[in-house]
């Protein structure tokens, strides 16, 4: 039970980072690299906001799961 504890903070905790790092209007890291086109291509920001969308709905359904679980636990 404390692993299972110990793991639902941790997704907790990189679930919150995660969506600190996104921009909801759009900005996100493609902004944080210029924005431009050259800027894209040099450092590979162009499908970073896919990348952020993906771990967010991942590390959410993990966090929904591990709670569900801990739940059944007790």
């Amino acid at each position: 039970m404390t692993l299972l504890t110990i793991l639902i903070a941790l997704i907790a905790l990189l679930l919150i980072l995660v969506v600190m790092v996104q921009n909801p209007k759009g900005g996100g890291l493609n902004s944080a690299f210029g924005g431009t086109q050259e800027a894209q291509k040099i450092m590979g920001a162009s499908r970073s906001g896919d990348i952020l969308v993906k771990v967010t709905w991942t590390l959410g359904g993990l966090l929904m799961l591990l709670t569900l679980i801990a739940g059944l636990i007790v």
